[in-house]
């Protein structure tokens, strides 16, 4: 066994784009999340995510802010359980 069994290449944020996770669900698909630099954030599931990915309070996501309002973004996209786990074991979020 080597120590790259069970890594996995995983979608890393673009320049534009941070780590966060979901602390509160609002409806309407809109979600707050608690992004990597600090910022509580309202995020906002786009409708190419809706029905097709479930987020749920909890999950790691990546979210692209506003430009003009830096307290809201889109969710560009979600990580699994294990690919949250690995984030951690490498450092990238806490």
């Amino acid at each position: 066994m080597t120590e790259n069994d069970g890594r996995r290449d995983l979608r890393m944020p673009d320049e534009d784009e941070v780590f966060a996770e979901v602390t509160d669900m609002l409806g309407a698909n809109r979600v707050r999340v608690r992004c990597a630099d600090g910022v509580e954030r309202t995020a906002r599931i786009p409708g190419r995510m809706q029905k097709r990915i479930w987020i749920r309070e909890g999950d790691i996501v990546l979210v692209e802010p506003w430009d003009w309002q830096d307290e809201k973004g889109d969710i560009a996209w979600r990580y699994e359980k294990s690919e949250a786990d690995q984030l951690r074991r490498e450092g990238h979020i806490q």
